[in-house]
């Protein structure tokens, strides 16, 4: 069962591929797009025939029960379908993507990046489709980050933020009296859980192409690195070479398992769960996993900072925007009002196990005395620059190339992930 100490940064993070970069045309519409009668959210005649929402699988034991429930409900509120289509993680960025370049664009579309369809004019924007009441409940720190050239555009579904997760058997067994609080603590940990000569593994690094750019971004936050710095991208950063060789450093010492480069979140995780690994950085559903399984003795910590400061919390939200089409404003403007209500929003984030995004979701989730230290940093979480545009295609690189950094160099691998950055600016 889970260990929580005094101070406890943030866990949970929603599963998030990379999308290949969007297409300029689709049947979304550029016009206004404005209904004029206010009609189509009670299935008035200037109605579309129906809504349509593609959804990314969260898990498949609560994703498409909740949207089921949500279409009937939805139904019920304005009289117009609401067709969901429920697509997994691993083929969400290619299917949208396709839809949208085939001009068939979905209403509303859950995604993990917007801002290269707000550049296109694509999507309407939280004065058009928001009522005020949603947007004033929306936590700052994601109002921020779904904004796209001064207009909020990424209306957050659910959140999470990592934490450190060790294997509180292993570190007794190898001498580790607490969590490494730096990253010399840190390797010397790795080093004496590796030496224990029975297969045990230091730390489970996943910079595989599910999601490289959250691994690394947990590291470098913690090292006073960053995508961007003062606007333009900073990738090859003397903070982020420093990060990655580190990161190469461990896996050459064999205090990681075999071929991070190609090892994915999940596998890391199953690592930990076998009781092999002694440390791995995770997430709420990590929790929810260890805790129903029973087999691994576990704590949960802050990051280990590089300088010994005070530990960054990295966050992760995935977005539900709206596709301008003509007649479907009011439509999409009911959704919201509905999906945001406590009862709905809530119900979501509760059954997947992730964070709240809004100011009455952190009320709702304070009675859970083990989710406390945990929303207290959400509302300051530091997330990847999904209101660049560029961000679509440069994360996709970075979740296929980073990881040449383990088994090359790390300057050339970031300087040529710069380079990938800037040729899109």
């Amino acid at each position: 069962m889970a260990t929580f100490g005094t101070k406890i940064w943030a866990i949970g993070a929603a599963a998030a591929l990379a999308l290949a970069g969007c297409a300029g045309g689709t049947g979304a519409g550029t016009g206004s797009g404005t209904t004029g009668s206010g009609d189509a959210a009670s299935g008035g005649t200037d109605a579309p025939e129906s809504l349509t929402l593609v959804a990314a699988e969260y898990s498949s034991s609560h994703t498409k029960a909740f949207w089921d429930q949500f279409a009937t409900a939805y139904e019920e509120k304005t009289g117009i379908p609401l067709e969901v289509q429920i697509v997994s993680w691993d083929s969400i960025d290619q299917q949208s993507s396709t839809m949208i370049q085939n001009n068939q664009a979905p209403d509303i579309l859950n995604l993990n990046v917007y801002a290269s369809y707000a550049a296109d004019d694509l999507l309407w924007n939280s004065d058009e489709v928001l009522p005020d009441e949603v947007k004033d409940d929306i936590l700052d720190t994601f109002v921020t980050y779904g904004t796209y050239d001064g207009d909020f555009y990424g209306f957050p579904d659910l959140s999470s933020a990592r934490a450190f997760f060790y294997n509180t058997d292993l570190f007794e067994r190898a001498g580790i009296a607490a969590p490494p609080t730096t990253w010399d603590e840190f390797r010397d940990a790795a080093e004496k859980i590796t030496a224990l000569g029975d297969g045990s593994i230091g730390y489970a690094m996943p910079l595989g192409p599910e999601e490289a750019q959250g691994e690394f971004s947990i590291w470098t936050f913690n090292n006073g690195g960053d995508w961007k710095s003062d606007g333009s991208w900073a990738i090859n950063s003397p903070e982020n070479v420093e990060t990655l060789t580190f990161m190469k450093e461990l896996a050459d010492a064999g205090l990681t398992q075999n071929n991070p480069a190609r090892t994915n979140r999940a596998d890391a995780f199953d690592l930990f769960k076998s009781g092999r690994v002694g440390m791995v950085v995770g997430f709420s559903p990590l929790v929810g996993q260890l805790d129903e399984e029973g087999t691994v003795n576990y704590a949960v910590a802050p990051m280990p900072v590089n300088d010994g400061g005070e530990p960054r919390t990295f966050g992760v939200t995935d977005y539900l925007m709206a596709f301008k089409k003509d007649n479907n404003q009011e439509a999409v403007r009911a959704f919201y009002e509905l999906y945001y209500t406590p009862e709905q929003v809530n119900a979501f984030i509760e059954a997947e196990g992730f964070l709240p995004v809004t100011e009455s979701g952190l009320e709702y989730f304070s009675s859970n005395p083990d989710l406390e230290v945990y929303l207290d940093t959400l509302p300051n979480v530091k997330l990847t620059p999904t209101d660049d545009p560029t961000w679509d295609r440069v994360k996709l690189a970075v979740q296929q190339n980073i990881g040449a950094g383990i088994t090359g160099d790390p300057q050339a691998t970031l300087d040529q992930l710069q380079q990938t950055a800037e040729s899109g600016s």
